[in-house]
Parts: structure tokens; C-alpha cells; sequence
């Protein structure tokens, strides 16, 4: 799995190529703004993932992100920010963007936030979006991403992870990776438990 960091804060840089290269199966290159992450893409081969930052030179907003995702190729391009809003969020995931990271993401969920979205989905905190002001979630919701509410939602209604992956329009192994996630998220050992858990607990 091939990663491009375009970042212009050197220590970020290499703090999240250490993080990700050390889960094994991941190459991380860098640049330090917009035209040297084109330059990157442009040389090839594809990489599996683009992570722009939003404030690096060369960006001037979701601009940026605009262009990379007109290259040729396909890149599948994501934001990392720190200064970002939900709005600004909403707006770059609704122009097509993989992704948006919060540069506060604890390192596992960074790296686990990373492989989904090179997998092909789209990924962005629940809590980060919802704001503030909005009330609480359900309690057994908190605990879980988005995609995986959904994805324990089929489990509910009984269907396998291919049915799952086809209604969700993600690969099945991706859908796998959900499922073993969530079974560590809220206690359960198999398909049948979860869905029991999920129901008892009033979440669908």
C-alpha cells in the first residue's frame, strides 16, 4: 500500500510515515506542498492514497483538492487538518474527497483511518462532524464509526458480509474488517451475539 503525506511541518511528516510504516505493509513518501504532490502523482505509478494537508503552500483551501482529484489516474485523495471546520468537512467528502483527518486523531486511529480509505472508503470521525452542540448519540453508537453502525445494522437483519458489502457498495473484506472491529467494540464473540447486543440495547 502506497501513501503520499503533502504536508509542509517536517515532524508531522515523519511521525506519521513512523506510524504507518510500522504497521507493516505500508510505504509512506512526502512532499511539502501542492505543486510537489502533483509532481509525485504525475511520475507514478498510482499511489493508494493522497493525504493533503489543508493549510500546507499551494492549497488556498479545498482548491487544492480540487486539482489533485482532476489528475489523471484516480487518486484517491484525503484532508488532514488542524484548523478545519464540519462544514469545511462536508464540503470536501461531498466533492469527492476519500477523507477528512483531524490532525488530533489518536496514531492507531490515524493508521486505521488510513488503510479503510485506501480500501475505498470514506471516512471521517462522527464526533468531529456532529459538532458540539448536537445531543448525544446513543450510547452503544458512540462507540462505532459510522460504516460500522452500518455495517452492524445488516448483521441485525441477518445478512452476510456479501450482502452487507453490496448494499454498502464496499468490498467484503472490507466488510470483514468492520465486523471485527465492532465485535471489539462492543463485547461480542460472534454475528448472533452482536446482533443480540445491538437489539437489546435499543440501537435499531
Amino acid at each position: 500500500m502506497r501513501v503520499l503525506i503533502a504536508d509542509d511541518h517536517d515532524l508531522l511528516r515523519d511521525t506519521l510515515v513512523l506510524f504507518l510504516e510500522s504497521e507493516g505493509g505500508m510505504v509512506a513518501e512526502t512532499v511539502a506542498d501542492l505543486p510537489a504532490a502533483i509532481a509525485a502523482i504525475r511520475r507514478g505509478p498510482a499511489y493508494d492514497l493522497v493525504l493533503l494537508d489543508l493549510a500546507m503552500p499551494g492549497m488556498n483551501g479545498l482548491e487544492g483538492l480540487e486539482q489533485i482529484l482532476a489528475l489523471d489516474g484516480g487518486q484517491r485523495v484525503a484532508l488532514i487538518s488542524g484548523t478545519g471546520t464540519p462544514e469545511l468537512a462536508e464540503r470536501a467528502l461531498a466533492l469527492g474527497a476519500a477523507g477528512y483527518v483531524p490532525k488530533t486523531l489518536a496514531a492507531k486511529s490515524l493508521v486505521n483511518a488510513v488503510r479503510f480509505m485506501a480500501m475505498g472508503e470514506q471516512y471521517a470521525p462522527l464526533d468531529f462532524l456532529r459538532g458540539a452542540a448536537e445531543d448525544p448519540a446513543h450510547p452503544l453508537r458512540e462507540r462505532l464509526t459510522r460504516r460500522e453502525a452500518e455495517v452492524l445494522e445488516g448483521l441485525v437483519e441477518g445478512k452476510s458480509n456479501k450482502e452487507i458489502a453490496r448494499d454498502l457498495e464496499v468490498t467484503e473484506p472490507t466488510v470483514k474488517l468492520h465486523v471485527k472491529t465492532l465485535y471489539r467494540k462492543i463485547g461480542a464473540h460472534n454475528r448472533t451475539q452482536a446482533a443480540m447486543i445491538a437489539r437489546d440495547a435499543g440501537l435499531f
